[in-house]
């Protein structure tokens, strides 16, 4: 199914980073297929070069890859951009995933994959990224002011005490979902829905590790941050002061 209307007019970019050329040919006429534009690299070192001098609008990353793998690249484009990321794993590899996420990863899918459920879950990172930037065009101030906190969705913006703090497309819609109900309690399904959508499905320790992310970034700037809160068993909830 090719995009109509204004998508097809202005196809999203993929740039897709994987040493196996089969996977790179058969994945490429996929996403082709799909309405996409391609941009193919075979290394790391590549695929920074090449996303520096031209941005995409979501990378896919395997993980093992010579040269610079994807956990370095990933930890390289974090340095100046939150540009949306889904990385390509092994199953074996269970540490990868976890850490990958720790690392800012939107998303992740497992080896042997099917080609279709890597489409949706790229159409469902998009359709996030599209949705925190959404508010920009409907006239209206969506900026969320919680004590020292500073969200502006429209801006893809988030601030602690005045110190920008730098969120990917996940990480922030976590958050937003937290802040707007400070002191109610979010589950982890909840969380779950509000950043992936209601039709994909991602298991309890994704959350956990965008959580666990998210808490790293903001005690950068603030090391006594404990403005989220866990309730074992339960979820998760934005402390109201």
């Amino acid at each position: 199914m090719v995009e109509t209307g204004e998508d097809a007019a202005v196809p999203h970019t993929i740039a897709l980073v994987d040493d196996d050329r089969n996977i790179l040919t058969s994945v490429s006429m996929a996403l082709e297929a799909e309405g996409f534009r391609v941009r193919t690299f075979v290394d790391g070192s590549d695929a920074l070069a090449g996303l520096q001098r031209d941005p995409a609008d979501l990378a896919i990353l395997d993980i093992k890859m010579p040269r610079m793998d994807g956990m370095e690249l990933l930890e390289r484009l974090r340095q100046k951009s939150a540009l949306p990321v889904i990385f390509l794993t092994s199953k074996d590899d269970e540490i990868d995933e976890v850490l990958g996420l720790r690392m800012g990863a939107d998303d992740y899918i497992t080896k042997p994959f099917s080609q279709r459920l890597l489409i949706e879950r790229i159409r469902a990172v998009l359709r996030r990224r599209d949705q925190v930037g959404a508010a920009a065009g409907d006239g209206e101030d969506q900026t969320i002011h919680r004590g020292d906190l500073v969200l502006d969705p429209s801006r893809h913006q988030c601030t602690w005490r005045g110190h920008d703090v730098n969120l990917t497309v996940t990480e922030f819609l976590l958050l937003e979902a937290l802040a707007r109900r400070p002191g109610h309690v979010k589950s982890r399904d909840q969380l779950i829905d509000a950043a992936y959508g209601e039709h994909i499905y991602v298991d309890d320790r994704t959350i956990d590790s965008h959580v666990k992310r998210l808490r790293k970034k903001f005690r950068e700037h603030d090391p006594e941050f404990a403005q989220i809160e866990t309730l074992y068993g339960v979820g998760y909830r934005y402390r109201a002061d």
